[in-house]
């Protein structure tokens, strides 16, 4: 668009306007592209996990204390050391807690992360007052968002390190009231 309007002669009036609008498009898809390609390479090389037991509840309560913009509350569950990779459960956790803020402070709401021992699994769950989930549907979808400068891989990213693991990850709005729960199944 740029180059045909530059080969017109005369140019128009307003040619150097669209000539800076035409550059900053270009500046903007260029970053676009450019997070897109970061983003891809992290999805395309996520290791397998290095498994190793950990005690879940000071892992869940330094995760808790990570995120600033809200005091996140911690429910514990009964004492748990499970066989996870560390880092990828954790970078997990900060993702979900992360995006439970994000929703909640649209509301003034809270978040709250917890975990439950069943008979055959594990589960740990991060509850959000935040407005809820109004589409599912491209919830994991690799680079869908509705985050402005959001990349679109966080819980594809949640899902594959869970799946990893042997689990589920899953979103649902709450049962009673507003908001949404994350929820981590792993095999016990």
């Amino acid at each position: 668009s740029l180059e045909s309007l530059l080969a017109k002669d005369p140019l128009p009036e307003d040619w150097q306007e669209d000539t800076r609008r035409g550059l900053s498009v270009i500046a903007s898809r260029s970053e676009s592209l450019n997070r897109f390609m970061g983003s891809y390479a992290r999805l395309a090389k996520l290791p397998l996990p290095e498994l190793a037991a950990i005690d879940l509840g000071p892992l869940v309560e330094r995760v808790a204390k990570l995120e600033t913009r809200l005091a996140v509350q911690v429910e514990p569950g009964s004492p748990v050391v499970h066989e996870l990779d560390r880092d990828q459960i954790e970078q997990v956790l900060i993702n979900l807690i992360r995006n439970g803020v994000d929703a909640a402070t649209e509301t003034g709401g809270e978040v709250a992360i917890g975990w439950e021992r069943r008979v055959n699994t594990l589960e740990i769950w991060v509850r959000d007052g935040g407005p809820g989930l109004s589409n599912t549907a491209n919830l994991f979808v690799p680079f869908f968002t509705t985050k402005p400068g959001g990349s679109g891989i966080g819980l594809v990213l949640c899902r594959q390190v869970i799946e990893g693991h042997g689990g589920t990850l899953t979103l649902k709005n709450v049962a009673k009231g507003q908001g949404c729960e994350a929820r981590v199944v792993l095999p016990a």
